[in-house]
């Protein structure tokens, strides 16, 4: 049973965090969240410009069955404290003023959209692609996504050898590319489907086939969050403060203290220290393997090399007009060579000649609402390679790319006009707000069959000392990093002895 021994502390306020402080709180555990910063919410970052307020990371939510199963165990309505808004549009994409697709939570209606768009051959191939993607998620959620550490042989041993077969049906020893190769012929689909290796930070031609599962889990819904996405680490934070969890912002954690063995607390960098039964890191697992939280748990995690790290990206914040182009809240523009853009990001590290441009119009999240009549808030985010610790990329080079993204969203019909630039971030900025990230904001990256299981587990070489948020597993995104907590104060619970 839970007592006065039990306490925990908590490195850090992002998803995976607060979601483990709620979950121990819930349990009796005295749990204490030190966060550097000055509000909850990690990589549900904003700039702030007077009393606006700007995207600088995620833009939506999708899987908001995590955060009702979440808000239901602590007695509360996730709905009642986080307002939704859905629009009928998930994505508007271009790649000229003459090629638009919008694609829809209903499968049935996007398959009609790529009839209009590519032929009712493609629109075939987009049917068995999301009814495969429907299986890819059915097959990954608990022995995968759900799991604490998942292996091969943890995965092998939840299908057995009559389940191989099953294995091999979700093609998960493919590239998403060559997997896409098989339901699509047009390039612009492949480009299109490609893009979900970018939700994890990887280029489509390493990536593996599994991540077809993001067109289920979009189909259920992807959603903007009323006032903003930082409502809902808020909306986090607000509970568990309420189930007696400590928050100490502007705290910095200086060292994780190890006593015969095990963490025993944290040392503060203006010199106090705190001492706890367990820590769970919720900063970039790459801060442990690199001695940032002290040399005794150096060795907690293996050190992520350059190389393996995903990509970064280079983002601008705008206010400006849109024109000529019927923005949505998400909007995605193409470049003809798609393959060039992952060579330059992954093999030349340098920033691309020609990138994608994702533009999310923050201002449109409320379907029901009117469209903006005046300059509107915009987030244009572009990939990038994450050498942010080692290298920044000239200013005259950020302004090459700049002049790139507008000539590619005139091609496509939009201009943004009396636009006025608020910031840009690069990689060397994540790498600030992240260290020893090197800016990639999606951790290891998830290139090869074996990069699902690539990543730190809940689980670290140092006993009392466990891992969450979206660079462990099960992965990047909003849901993914919520999961990593839940997993992590599932272990904690386990090991404690408390039930």
């Amino acid at each position: 049973m839970p007592g006065l021994n039990n306490r925990v502390i908590i490195i850090g306020a992002g998803m995976g965090g607060l979601c483990a402080a709620l979950k121990l709180a819930l349990a009796g555990v005295e749990v204490t969240v030190l966060e550097g910063g000055h509000r909850p919410g990690g990589k549900l970052r904003e700039q702030h410009q007077g009393d606006q307020s700007f995207y600088t990371g995620p833009t939506v939510l999708t899987m908001p069955w995590v955060f009702e199963e979440i808000f239901a165990e602590a007695g509360t309505s996730f709905r009642e404290r986080v307002t939704l808004h859905s629009p009928d549009i998930l994505a508007r994409h271009a790649w000229s003023r003459d090629e638009r697709l919008d694609l829809f939570g209903d499968h049935e209606r996007s398959a009609q959209a790529i009839a209009e768009f590519a032929g009712p051959t493609e629109a075939d191939g987009f049917r068995r692609f999301a009814a495969h993607a429907k299986r890819v998620y059915e097959a990954l959620d608990h022995p995968f996504i759900r799991s604490p550490q998942p292996t091969p042989i943890t995965i092998f041993a939840r299908f057995g050898w009559s389940g191989l077969s099953e294995l091999m049906r979700i093609k998960a020893i493919f590239t998403l590319w060559q997997a896409l190769g098989q339901y699509f012929k047009d390039p612009r689909l492949k480009q299109l489907f490609g893009r979900y290796a970018t939700y994890v930070g990887a280029s489509p031609y390493r990536a593996p086939a599994t991540l077809m599962l993001v067109a289920d889990v979009e189909s259920r819904g992807v959603f903007a969050v009323e006032s903003g996405i930082h409502r809902l680490p808020e909306a986090l934070a607000a509970l568990a403060e309420e189930k007696g969890v400590t928050f100490r912002y502007g705290a910095r954690v200086q060292e994780i203290v190890v006593e015969r063995g095990s963490a025993r607390g944290v040392l503060l960098a203006d010199g106090e220290r705190l001492d706890a039964d367990a820590v769970i890191c919720n900063a970039d697992a790459a801060a442990l393997g690199a001695g940032l939280f002290g040399e005794q748990v150096r060795d907690a995690v293996a050190p992520i090399p350059a190389a393996k790290r995903s990509h970064s990206v280079v983002t601008w914040n705008l206010v400006a007009r849109p024109e000529g182009f019927p923005m949505q809240f998400h909007n995605v523009f193409f470049p003809p060579d798609y393959r060039a853009e992952f060579k330059a990001v992954f093999d030349d590290l340098r920033l691309p000649r020609d990138p994608t441009v994702y533009i999310c119009a923050q201002d449109r999240g409320n379907p029901n609402a009117a469209p903006p009549s005046a300059p509107e808030r915009l987030l244009l985010v572009v990939n990038a390679p994450a050498r942010g610790d080692t290298e920044s990329i000239p200013e005259a080079e950020i302004r090459r790319c700049e002049s790139s993204v507008m000539a590619l969203l005139d091609h496509c019909g939009l201009t943004l006009a009396d636009s006025r630039e608020i910031a840009v971030t690069t990689p060397a900025h994540f790498e600030q707000a992240y260290p020893a990230s090197g800016g990639a904001v999606f951790g290891r990256v998830n290139h090869g069959w074996w990069g699902s299981f690539d990543r730190p587990g809940t689980v670290t070489k140092v006993p009392g000392l466990y891992t969450a948020g979206g660079s462990v597993h099960p992965g990047p995104g909003i849901p993914m990093a919520s999961i990593s907590g839940r997993l992590a104060a599932d272990k904690v619970l386990a090991d404690l002895g408390v039930t």
